[in-house]
């Protein structure tokens, strides 16, 4: 395995495979990796012929008073992770690096990127899709991949590439779990043990609200208020965001006639974590 922290670098390192055919699988990522950042990853081996990812926390997609400074970082612990996986190169830029001199250009989806955590986390959207797009350039991947968990990133990002026309397929991969359904997150670190027994209220009311579109209830806001009655009677969670949503493009549901998303967002303790579930009408399950 590689190590490049200059775009040059890289691109130089990738030209001899990609005239000679290979394909090449992205995994972007902001590092302090964990078993969902291994499993795209292992997606990635499986499905390429080189396999690169990138560790860079990037302070675009940040608020001034979100978490840029106290973002779990351990590149030592990331690198011998991404070795053991049989990852090829590693592209480990630093801010210098991706943003040299001040953006004028930047990438914004409207009303995607101002929707839902858009509106929880104002141009949080805007900082994803433009240094995703860099990479992208960068890199020039046959496919690259991306956690189901964060959905309404994975929509973003799968718009922006038709509408920019990249030449890349984008693989979402379903949301790895801890055993007591949490989903995996590098932010989970940071929750204390009662912020964590907390935290396991999202998993669980998605799951209740899952589980209600399944067996039959059409009814939007019907799923929604058990949801937010499970959420809200869990004192340690803050709920920012609870939405039902078409799977396909992020529209609001009134009547659920066809599969959807269920998303939420929530502070638990000082830790903002997002989650969710599709979910599929008893009609439709089979296919």
């Amino acid at each position: 395995m590689e190590r490049y922290e200059t775009v040059a670098e890289l691109r130089a390192a990738l030209d001899a495979g990609r005239r000679t055919g290979k394909t090449i699988g992205l995994v972007p990522t902001m590092g302090f990796l964990h078993a969902g950042h291994l499993e795209l990853v292992r997606r990635a081996r499986a499905e390429n012929d080189h396999v690169v990812v990138s560790i860079f926390v990037n302070p675009t997609q940040f608020g001034p008073n979100e978490d840029f400074s106290s973002y779990p970082r351990d590149m030592e612990r990331d690198l011998q992770l991404l070795r053991e996986a049989g990852v090829d190169a590693v592209f480990t830029p630093g801010v210098e690096a991706m943003y040299p001199e001040p953006l004028a250009t930047s990438i914004s989806l409207k009303p995607l990127g101002e929707m839902l955590i858009g509106k929880v986390r104002p141009g949080h959207f805007t900082g994803v899709a433009t240094v995703v797009a860099k990479l992208f350039n960068i890199v020039q991947p046959t496919r690259a991949y991306f956690g189901e968990k964060d959905f309404q990133q994975l929509t973003v990002i799968r718009r922006m590439v038709r509408d920019l026309n990249f030449p890349i397929e984008i693989v979402g991969v379903p949301t790895v779990r801890e055993e007591d359904g949490l989903a995996m997150s590098s932010r989970n670190v940071r929750l204390s043990e009662e912020n964590r027994r907390a935290a396991r209220v999202l998993s669980a009311a998605l799951g209740k609200g899952a589980a209600l579109v399944s067996a039959g209830e059409s009814d939007a806001a019907r799923v929604y208020a058990v949801m937010r009655q499970m959420i809200d009677a869990e004192s340690g969670v803050a709920l920012r965001s609870l939405d039902i949503c078409d799977v396909r493009d992020l529209a609001a549901v009134e009547r659920i006639d066809r599969p959807v998303v269920l998303l939420v967002t929530a502070e638990v303790g000082p830790v903002l974590l997002i989650d969710q579930r599709e979910a599929r009408p008893e009609e439709s399950a089979g296919r």
